[in-house]
């Protein structure tokens, strides 16, 4: 190891930290986790192998890479396995990524290339999200949800289980994203909404259960989503309604 280490840091497992790293007071490394170069470690983070993070990544102050997930948490519970930290999947943070302080990431999930988190972000096991998405403080994103490259989520918005969002995508602040139809009334496979490709969600609007936006549509602040929309569209209102079509002009959001 190449880097500079805090002496009240813990490194304990098959550790292969890059060059020019630092890892700050109170960290701790655990398993099978490897890093490139140049990558920051906050006072007190906590990363539980098997983890690969790429080069020149910041990890802020208390944050947490490769949380356990219920599954084998609730099997520590019922003495089948000896740890909560057995048989994690791996956990991969791509080159140049910025997690701020209180982040959370469970075991399991994929990061790409450049994407950046504020602070106090979850993300859930089984989550992939694309390079350059940028994901604004306090955002929630459940487990077993994919999403795209270029996407800005911003603040305090809610992504479900089993959810798909392609690149493009905006997802203005409070935004809330649901996926049980019947509110547990009756039983549901979840199902959270797909956003195709240049979709933009306004600022606190709520999209049902397994609703499609299409390609390129636009959805008004404060509506609330009960249909399929189709590509191109400008809906608002609550319940939604089309309103309008994109003119050709317009581009994609972070185009």
């Amino acid at each position: 190891m190449k880097g500079r280490i805090h002496p009240s840091a813990v490194l304990d497992g098959e550790i292969n930290v890059g060059r020019d790293c630092l890892i700050e007071a109170f960290v701790q490394i655990r398993g099978n986790v490897r890093s490139g170069e140049r990558c920051y470690f906050g006072p007190g983070c906590l990363i539980q192998g098997p983890v690969l993070i790429g080069n020149q990544v910041f990890l802020g102050e208390k944050t947490t890479i490769g949380f356990s997930p219920q599954r084998l948490i609730r099997e520590y519970q019922q003495g089948k396995i000896e740890s909560p930290w057995i048989g994690l999947e791996s956990t991969t943070i791509g080159h140049e990524c910025i997690i701020r302080s209180g982040s959370v990431i469970y075991a399991g999930s994929r990061m790409g290339n450049n994407v950046r988190l504020g602070h106090n972000v979850l993300i859930r096991e089984e989550v992939t999200i694309g390079e350059g998405t940028t994901v604004g403080t306090g955002v929630i994103i459940d487990g077993n949800s994919f999403i795209g490259s270029r996407v800005s989520i911003q603040s305090n918005a809610y992504i479900p289980w089993n959810t798909h969002i392609e690149n493009h995508v905006f997802l203005g602040p409070g935004c809330i994203l649901t996926n049980d139809k019947y509110v547990m009334r009756t039983q549901y496979d979840l199902h959270g909404p797909i956003l195709r490709e240049g979709v933009s969600i306004g600022a606190g609007a709520v999209i049902l259960p397994n609703i499609e936006i299409g390609a390129g549509s636009v959805v008004g602040a404060g509506a609330v989503v009960t249909k399929n929309v189709p590509p191109k569209a400008i809906v608002y209102g609550v319940p939604a309604k089309i309103y309008g079509k994109i003119p050709n002009s317009w581009k994609k959001p972070l185009e």
